[in-house]
């Protein structure tokens, strides 16, 4: 089928993709856009694969500052939660990019809104892993279910534990229909540069107060 001017441009609005790849994508779906994104996102992953290798030395601090809204703050108003998050990539030139600074602060946003505790599941503590797994051992003890069972259902639950602490695994606040990861690797594929999470830290009023 023929693919029209407006479904290209659908699709690079939700997507960030470049013309010809987003055709090339509405070509092989039939002109299905749900589909053309999954296509998009699935190659857009296979492309920060193959450059995840790189060395990023570049990049920028994002911040963000939850600034109060209430009468008479103004914009000297104090606030109560504030976000910086270092992201990194290959050369200087990216980093100037719109692109990039977009990311940069949809990661930012990201971390104020949603909390994570880590970047990936690699920097979980192994001890804070098998704390959740006795819990969730705990919670079938009395199921009656087989022991692989248990142990299947548990590294289901896993999955879940790491969506709600590791910023790579959470869901976008921006985009509810990919990942932290996913929305990295389409960035990648635009910019055509490895990019990283190098670290982020999330100051919230009165926590850690004793």
């Amino acid at each position: 089928m023929a693919i029209t001017a407006e479904q290209v441009k659908i699709l690079r609005d939700r997507t960030g993709a470049g013309m010809m790849e987003c055709k090339a994508a509405l070509t092989e779906t039939n002109g299905n856009v749900e589909e053309a994104i999954t296509v998009l996102r699935k190659r857009g992953m296979a492309k920060a694969a193959s450059r995840s290798g790189r060395a990023t030395r570049q990049g920028a601090v994002g911040t963000y500052v939850h600034m109060p809204i209430t009468e008479g703050s103004g914009p000297f108003g104090f606030a109560k939660l504030g976000v910086l998050v270092e992201v990194n990539c290959e050369t200087d030139f990216v980093a100037k990019t719109d692109d990039f600074k977009t990311l940069v602060k949809e990661l930012a946003m990201q971390v104020a809104a949603a909390d994570p505790k880590w970047i990936g599941r690699d920097q979980v503590p192994a001890a804070e892993v098998e704390k959740e797994k006795e819990i969730y051992r705990a919670q079938m003890a009395e199921s009656g279910k087989p022991a692989p069972v248990i142990e299947k259902i548990i590294e289901g639950k896993l999955g879940s534990y790491y969506e709600r602490v590791c910023l790579l695994d959470q869901v976008s606040v921006r985009d509810g229909s990919m990942k932290v990861s996913q929305m990295i690797a389409a960035a990648v594929a635009k910019t055509g540069e490895n990019i990283t999470v190098s670290r982020f830290a999330r100051f919230k009023l009165g926590e850690g107060a004793e």
